[in-house]
């Protein structure tokens, strides 16, 4: 009885001694692996930018210089923060619509039989291809882009909803239908809870897609924000300010990611406990 009881405990001490021996470790080297693909990366663009000697390829001195005038030009950030503001609302609407169809589909065959064909016919359709109908339909204006935003969004959230609520275990619907609890009671207290570790994963996905959407859009409508800033770089051939809204967009795209991550592991900490524990 003694070695039956204490098996099931040598995966949580080894993953214990993991741990320890991982908060134990130098920062450098936890580091290092991440980063030195990059600095690797840039040491060969500036090997290459001086061998060529292009205009069309700055080196980045040039770049980080562009990208020190656009972050202290009131205006440009100003652009970007609208582009930033323009992505938060689509993502929004993604959520506030995506997540609950995508919920009810999962709980329901009948409702999932008549959404499918419609994200069927939607999914293979590059979303900044509606931004001229949009723009038609509403102008050219920040509802067009967001309304494209939402759409790029919506997918994801949508597959990733319905994939974890197919999977919630039918005891916890049947338990809230023994205690009254109706649809959309059951939805929101009962599916989502224990649908989230899969929703936040959508979202995560669901971030990158609003980032790559909302510089489409604003490439196609230009007024401001960020795409209006990379186009209108390479309209004056201003190359390394091209560089420099690239960099400064992937560094967005980072930090957005990044910051979803951990509050995705801070939301959905009991998952994971509960998934250790499984293995």
């Amino acid at each position: 009885m003694a070695q039956r009881s204490a098996a099931p405990a040598q995966p949580q001490a080894d993953a214990v001694a993991l741990r320890a021996v991982t908060v134990g470790e130098p920062a450098w080297r936890r580091w290092l692996p991440r980063v030195l693909p990059v600095l690797v990366l840039l040491a060969l663009w500036e090997v290459c930018a001086r061998r060529a000697n292009l205009e069309e390829m700055p080196g980045l001195a040039a770049i980080g210089a562009a990208l020190i005038t656009i972050l202290g030009n009131a205006d440009d950030v100003a652009g970007i923060l609208a582009s930033l503001g323009r992505m938060a609302a689509g993502f929004a609407l993604g959520l506030a619509i995506a997540v609950p169809t995508g919920l009810a589909m999962g709980r329901s065959p009948a409702f999932a039989r008549l959404v499918n064909p419609l994200t069927t016919l939607v999914y293979p359709v590059p979303k900044a291809a509606l931004m001229p109908i949009l723009m038609l339909w509403f102008g050219i204006g920040d509802l067009s882009k967001i309304l494209v935003i939402f759409l790029g969004v919506s997918l994801p959230l949508l597959y990733h909803s319905y994939q974890g609520a197919v999977a919630v275990d039918d005891k916890l619907v049947w338990s809230a239908r023994a205690m009254g609890m109706r649809g959309p009671a059951r939805l929101a207290r009962v599916i989502l809870p224990a649908s989230l570790p899969d929703v936040l994963l959508g979202c995560r996905v669901g971030i990158a897609m609003a980032l790559i959407t909302m510089i489409s859009s604003e490439m196609i409508a230009r007024q401001e924000g960020a795409g209006e800033l990379l186009f209108n770089a390479l309209d004056m051939a201003v190359y390394p300010e091209v560089y420099a809204m690239i960099l400064l967009i992937a560094l967005l795209g980072l930090l957005l990611d990044v910051g979803f991550e951990r509050l995705r592991r801070r939301l959905v900490r009991w998952s994971d406990t509960l998934h250790g524990e499984a293995t």
